[in-house]
């Protein structure tokens, strides 16, 4: 969906980058501009009056569909789904990347990864958000941004092994059904994937800051397939 964005801000004079679909740095630095030059609020994200100057008032189907221009970190994460470890001893590079991006030194991917994922979707895409004194950590998340409800792009921070435990999981809110949430998120099955996530293990859910508060509402969807029990 971001190859409409793209296009339409290098046929206005910005530079948005090539023209390939991914939102990195050089596009939302581009979007910023666009919405300085234009008086509205320079988040970076193609929110509803965004949209309605970029494409003036009729923005192409495709930015309807999944995830939405208002929630890019959600749209980078499911970009990504099926990245994942590399087998025995060697390290995916694309993983480790992420650290290296987000200066958070070496990072093997035989590590729990769940807060990094989550980490350089928020990012990449967010670049003046703060991130959580220690974002590898699953459960630091709990204190990112601001509460929210659960809805889709929502950061949803989980406990793993006991309620009492240190261990957590992060992720991404997808969807629910009456047993599970369902959370697009790294490190789940080795990769990032989309998984069924009991309900009474949820601990929080987040909305970062820097961009318009909240106003999804949860999202019913089938449920389709087992629970996790523990995202590794």
């Amino acid at each position: 969906m971001y190859h409409e964005v793209q296009s339409a801000l290098k046929r206005l004079g910005f530079h948005p980058g090539p023209v390939d679909g991914i939102p990195g740095r050089r596009t939302i630095r581009a979007i910023r501009n666009f919405q300085r030059i234009l008086g509205l609020r320079p988040d970076g994200v193609i929110g509803p009056d965004t949209a309605d100057v970029l494409f003036g008032g009729a923005p192409p189907a495709a930015l309807n569909g999944f995830a939405g221009l208002g929630t890019p970190w959600l749209a980078e994460a499911w970009r990504l789904r099926d990245v994942k470890e590399a087998p025995g001893a060697a390290d995916n590079p694309t993983i480790t990347g992420w650290a290296a991006d987000l200066h958070l030194g070496s990072f093997p991917d035989s590590t729990p990864w769940c807060g990094l994922f989550v980490s350089h979707c928020v990012a990449s895409q967010l670049p003046d958000e703060p991130l959580p004194r220690l974002p590898m950590r699953a459960r630091s998340w709990a204190g990112f941004g601001r509460s929210c409800r659960p809805q889709p792009g929502a950061v949803a921070v989980f406990w793993r092994e006991s309620p009492a435990a240190e261990t957590g999981h992060v992720g991404f809110y997808f969807g629910e059904d009456d047993a599970a949430y369902h959370i697009l998120g790294g490190n789940q099955g080795d990769r990032v994937s989309v998984a069924r996530i009991a309900r009474d293990r949820l601990i929080s859910t987040r909305w970062p800051i820097s961009v318009p508060e909240p106003t999804g509402r949860p999202l019913k969807v089938s449920a389709a397939g087992e629970l996790s029990r523990s995202e590794r």
